[in-house]
């Protein structure tokens, strides 16, 4: 039996929700081992000047506790 834990990452990016959610998945692949899926709850965005500035996700990461 494995044990997992879920974590809870927000990132951003001026580009789009996908580079956002690899954002969020590296930056915490620095601490934490054994990362097996990344589930985007949410996303939204900053607007200026009417278009979209940046992409924002709130992503759950699971991992394996070894």
């Amino acid at each position: 039996m494995a044990v997992m834990k879920v974590i809870e990452v927000m990132a951003n990016s001026e580009t789009s929700w996908e580079e956002a959610t690899k954002k969020a998945v590296a930056h915490a692949s620095k601490s934490v081992k054994h990362i097996k899926s990344a589930f985007v709850q949410s996303q939204s965005c900053v607007v200026k000047d009417g278009a979209v500035a940046e992409f924002r996700v709130n992503v759950k990461i699971t991992f394996e506790v070894k």
